[in-house]
């Protein structure tokens, strides 16, 4: 007897927070690692512009092109049978709303994917793109691609106002239509009160323990990207032994609340 699994839909991950459920997310960037991320069982595959990182050896990702991120999105989607696929627009990629349309129409027609993502609170950008029926994923915290402006990987949110202003824009992007939202190393206690206010998943990543969930970059939890592990990283590789094991490790953990940990967590 052959089964159909059926390939879940951004109402499923509604579903999800609604019901209390964690939402499971890795990185992914071709169709092998798609492909067992998908076996697995994990939710939602972010196919992210980390790729410039990890897959192309830059040391941020401004270097990413729309035609990386359709190439890379196109290789995911080929292998996805259930997680859902959610795709980065890379840096300058959506400088006005039109080209944002543009690009986000590459990723979802020629990569295949479910949702794009973008950093920042870009209220009008986001609005237009949903009239158009492109589901969108906010970014707020640490935004990579900002790094020039920022100046360094530092958790943010920190400072009373810089908090306020966080939680203002995680509600004014939910106004304005998106339906999933991203929190990038920001405090714990900031991202609960964000996911608690919030009717969309709020995923978090070095953002605590009480998101609906959790993303991790593949090669960072299997500790095989290089260089010094961020403290939200856990290397779930080391007890596991196996790719495919780690990665079930870290999908039951996220499930059951284990991760992350008060060590992960800002």
């Amino acid at each position: 007897m052959t089964f159909i699994v059926k390939p879940l839909s951004i109402n499923d991950l509604t579903a999800m927070k609604q019901r209390g459920e964690k939402i499971t997310c890795l990185t992914a960037y071709d169709a092998s690692f798609g492909a067992l991320i998908d076996r697995t069982g994990i939710d939602m595959m972010l196919v992210g512009d980390s790729l410039g990182m990890t897959m192309q050896g830059h040391t941020t990702t401004l270097p990413v092109t729309i035609r990386d991120m359709v190439y890379h999105a196109r290789c995911v989607s080929r292998a996805r049978q259930r997680a859902f696929v959610v795709a980065d627009l890379p840096f300058m990629s959506y400088p006005c709303a039109a080209t944002a349309a543009a690009n986000a129409a590459k990723l979802m027609q020629a990569g295949g994917v479910q949702m794009v993502k973008l950093e920042g609170a870009r209220l009008d950008i986001v609005s237009f793109l949903v009239q158009q029926g492109i589901p969108v994923c906010g970014h707020l915290g640490l935004l990579p691609q900002h790094i020039n402006q920022l100046g360094s990987y530092a958790v943010q949110g920190k400072e009373p106002a810089a908090a306020d202003k966080i939680l203002a824009d995680a509600l004014s992007l939910q106004q304005a239509g998106a339906a999933l939202l991203v929190l990038e190393c920001v405090p714990a206690t900031l991202a609960k009160a964000i996911a608690s206010q919030l009717h969309i998943p709020v995923i978090g990543i070095g953002a605590g323990i009480d998101c609906d969930g959790q993303v991790l970059v593949l090669q960072d939890m299997l500790n095989i990207s290089g260089g010094k592990r961020p403290r939200f990283v856990k290397d779930f590789m080391q007890e596991a032994g196996t790719v495919a094991g780690a990665i079930l490790a870290y999908h039951n953990a996220v499930k059951q609340g284990a991760f992350p940990a008060a060590e992960h967590s800002f």
